[in-house]
């Protein structure tokens, strides 16, 4: 244990793992489209365990820095195999940006060596009447809509990242837990670059440990963390005082970004008076192959 900012913080480490990802560059009108077509995009998931992937919005883009002079919102989807994230990407690309008005869809991974086929499958929609073109220096397909045209890159880099890397807040009571949790991320969205946090809001009261111990199943909660059986559990992990936990999970295209984005949501949250303690989850270093040490985290620069 040691202290940070006047908080308690644990000595540990949280468990990262790698999943493939695709970045998609959503561009509208204005902000309000290309926001609402990354928020759909990016629904049903928070986690991979029951989740067809994981996904979040990375942030917006001024329209100085997206390929056709538009709003843009950047997100990213998560899964463990490349085969599984293109069907993600294609049918989420499909359903919720060519179907939102005034939408294009452009690869956010330009330099990736590896490429997937997403733009010409969903070209298929066009029932022949799809082009391809070259615009903004970019292969697309011009597929006819009713609103006019969607355009969609033919091929989106996909590479290596890392998900996982989580910390827990806790706190005295909800209501402080929570006014942290929410600190954690506006701190995390407005300063960490690359990231995303694929739980609603940002925030996860859930946790999991792998398995079950009464049932087949792949995850259940996180016993020894919850508050309420605090009395009755000997493996009980809630810390005096604790009466409420939260965690912030942090997705990103690589270890340094995801340990940055951590580092930025727990200075935020240990501002707030009533956190307690920080701390992570880990299955001693079982489930995920890339380690996230608090400490050596909040000793960086």
């Amino acid at each position: 244990m040691f202290n940070y900012r006047g908080v308690e913080v644990e000595d540990t480490f949280a468990e990262m793992f790698p999943m493939w990802v695709g970045r998609v560059l959503i561009t509208a009108d204005s902000e309000k489209w290309a926001l609402t077509a990354a928020r759909n995009a990016t629904g049903f998931a928070s986690s991979i365990i029951m989740s067809p992937a994981e996904a979040g919005i990375e942030g917006l883009l001024p329209r100085e820095e997206t390929p056709d002079g538009r709003p843009g919102a950047m997100i990213q989807i998560y899964h463990r195999d490349r085969g599984s994230l293109k069907q993600q990407l294609i049918a989420r690309i499909g359903q919720c940006v060519m179907t939102c008005p005034t939408t294009s869809a452009f690869d956010g991974l330009p330099k990736a060596k590896r490429r997937l086929k997403i733009g010409k499958a969903l070209s298929l929609f066009g029932d022949g009447f799809q082009e391809m073109a070259t615009l903004y220096d970019r292969r697309v397909w011009r597929i006819p809509v009713m609103e006019g045209e969607f355009i969609v890159e033919d091929r989106f880099g996909t590479m290596r990242a890392v998900a996982g890397g989580a910390f827990l807040i806790m706190a005295k009571d909800k209501k402080t837990g929570l006014e942290a949790a929410e600190a954690a991320v506006s701190a995390i969205s407005e300063k960490a670059r690359y990231v995303t946090l694929p739980f609603p809001g940002g925030v996860c009261r859930s946790g999991s440990k792998t398995g079950s111990m009464k049932y087949k199943l792949p995850a259940s909660t996180n016993h020894p963390f919850c508050p309420t059986l605090k009395g009755s559990l000997t493996e009980s992990k809630v810390p005096e005082g604790v009466n409420s936990i939260y965690e912030i999970v942090v997705n990103g295209l690589d270890q340094e970004v995801v340990k940055r984005g951590m580092k930025e949501g727990i200075n935020a949250a240990v501002e707030v008076p009533g956190v307690l303690r920080i701390s992570a989850v880990n299955f001693g270093g079982k489930l995920g192959q890339y380690k996230a040490y608090l400490k050596e985290i909040l000793e960086q620069t």
